[in-house]
């Protein structure tokens, strides 16, 4: 294994026959991490919504503004560098930096973040709806994004919502801004050039793309003409390793820079070590259950609710997700406005059964769960499968790579599945959307959230989700999104269950990178090996 591992380094990272040295070591100008990235489906940001897709944007491509971490309430400049809203609240200037090139060598005007934009909205693929929601479509969407001249760009809104709203939704990974000549000069059959962007990149960030292996690397190389300056790293080396153990022996061996997939009981091990790091990093991201209420027994809210009591919560935050996730019952992650942090729902097997003879199944039932392989997703299933037979609920787990199931939850083919949600932009109408919004439960609706996703028909909460994000007052909203969690507590078909802490584990002469509360803000550009 070690030998296979290294021969692909070195004629992926490297790109030449040679093999790595005889003392176990990466490059010193190469970053290599040990990642999960079978979730991979496009490398297009018009339709990019998985966890590893999210950091490679932010690797390779611009946003125009980008949330600021530290302090949700302000923006940190991108492509664009300054910017201003109408009084009326519907028109929102951004000023485009001069002088940034693409990795093409084109020069990026505001033409480009338009055009960007404009065909995020045109293709209309999974995240279109993250800046559609402010009334755009294919048919407005040219009067709507404008550039004046070439620094000027010009973004509408059909009514005033909260700036804060509409900056975090343009901070998202569908707001990057690509090579709009390159993108063109690649076009196929009117698809603005997705095909080949889904295999190839067009950004100005601080890499490139060099090839992607579905199921086994991601290879990125450095732009040496990168708008804020030389990136430290010249390639980075994406392996895709699933097994915890393989990654910990990686790491130790040093035949990887950083393992991002270790158990508790392994971060734990390491703690002592001299040569590894640890670094803690809160995630927005939240696991749950996922009921299908397409399935004859979940349709009943007694059944839902019986499940979210036959889940051991603390036995799992005791155990397997120790280091790696805090218990979180409700959908918005904790740092959101409106969060909550109590935990209603606690394994009771005794009130589980009442409420199953309630929902008219006191013998339970048999039912499938959907699963990723690898830890911690199947662990969770493993866990759910032995509480579940506790009430007579019997439980058949199905695993898959992320692709597969990612896919088989899309199409509404699950039954249960474990799920992790990470926030699209920092505003709690991103996850409140999410689960507590279908505007039509039909089979080809507007907009596909998990709660269509899970067949959860819900007009009224629809209609007060929609009107939460229209508050301008902060403790009004606020109070809307504790009000709208209660009610997706009680009736939804989800039983939330823990927030990610990623623990980054890396080999101490790994410096400079920056880890955001969401992949898309994980940026590699000013790391170095010391």
């Amino acid at each position: 294994m070690k030998t296979t591992i290294r021969g692909l380094v070195a004629a992926i990272v490297i790109g030449c026959a040679a093999a790595l040295p005889a003392v176990a070591e990466t490059p010193k100008d190469t970053l290599v991490q040990a990642y999960r990235i079978d979730d991979i489906i496009t490398l297009d940001p018009a339709e990019v919504f998985e966890f590893s897709t999210s950091e490679y944007v932010a690797q390779v491509y611009d946003r125009l503004i980008y949330y600021n971490a530290k302090d949700p309430a302000h923006f940190t400049p991108g492509i664009a560098e300054s910017w201003t809203v109408s009084d009326d609240g519907t028109t929102y200037s951004f000023k485009i930096r001069d002088g940034v090139k693409f990795q093409s060598g084109n020069l990026l005007t505001a033409e480009d973040a338009a055009f960007s934009l404009r065909r995020a909205i045109k293709l209309n693929l999974g995240p279109a709806f993250i800046i559609g929601q402010f009334g755009l479509t294919a048919d407005n969407v040219d009067g709507m994004v404008t550039a004046p001249d070439a620094r000027t760009l010009v973004f509408k809104t059909d009514k005033a919502y909260a700036p804060s709203f509409v900056l975090n939704c343009l901070s998202a990974t569908v707001g990057a801004v690509v090579d709009s000549k390159l993108v063109e000069a690649n076009a196929k059959d009117g698809d603005f050039g997705h095909g080949w962007l889904n295999t190839h990149s067009a950004g100005t960030g601080a890499y490139k793309l060099v090839t992607w292996k579905p199921n086994e690397s991601l290879v990125l190389e450095r732009f040496d003409d990168y708008w804020q300056g030389k990136p430290g790293f010249r390639r980075i080396f994406y392996r895709h390793v699933l097994d915890p153990t393989s990654q910990l022996l990686l790491l130790q061996k040093g035949d990887i820079d950083i393992a991002r997939g270790l158990t508790g009981e392994q971060i734990e091990s390491l703690k002592s070590s001299p040569d590894i790091t640890l670094q803690e990093v809160p995630r927005g991201a939240i696991w749950y259950l996922a009921m299908n209420t397409l399935t004859e027994p979940l349709k009943k809210v007694e059944v839902r609710q019986a499940l979210k009591y036959l889940i051991d919560y603390q036995g799992m935050a005791n155990s397997f997700m120790k280091g790696r996730g805090v218990l979180q019952e409700h959908f918005l992650p904790r740092g959101f406005l409106g969060a909550l942090d109590d935990q209603p729902f606690s394994l009771d097997v005794a009130k589980a059964k009442a409420l199953l003879a309630q929902g008219g199944y006191p013998d339970g039932f048999k039912i499938t769960m959907d699963v990723t392989d690898g830890s911690p997703n199947l662990d969770m299933a493993q866990s759910i499968q032995s509480t579940f037979a506790k009430a007579g609920v019997e439980l058949q787990i199905i695993a898959s790579d992320d692709k597969q199931q990612t896919s088989r939850i899309r199409a509404r083919k699950h039954e249960t599945a474990i799920g992790r949600w990470g926030p699209d932009y920092q505003d709690p109408h991103t996850n409140a959307q999410t689960f507590a919004m279908n505007v039509d439960n039909g089979d080809n609706p507007p907009m596909k959230t998990s709660a269509w996703r899970n067949a959860w028909d819900i007009p009224d909460l629809t209609k007060e989700t929609a009107a939460a994000v229209l508050e301008t007052d902060t403790a009004k909203r606020q109070a809307l999104y504790e009000a709208l969690q209660r009610k997706v507590e009680q009736t939804s078909p989800f039983a939330f269950m823990f927030q990610q802490v990623e623990v980054v584990a890396a080999r101490k002469n790994v410096q400079g990178l920056i880890w955001g509360p969401g992949t898309e803000n994980d940026f590699f550009w000013q790391g170095k090996k010391e």
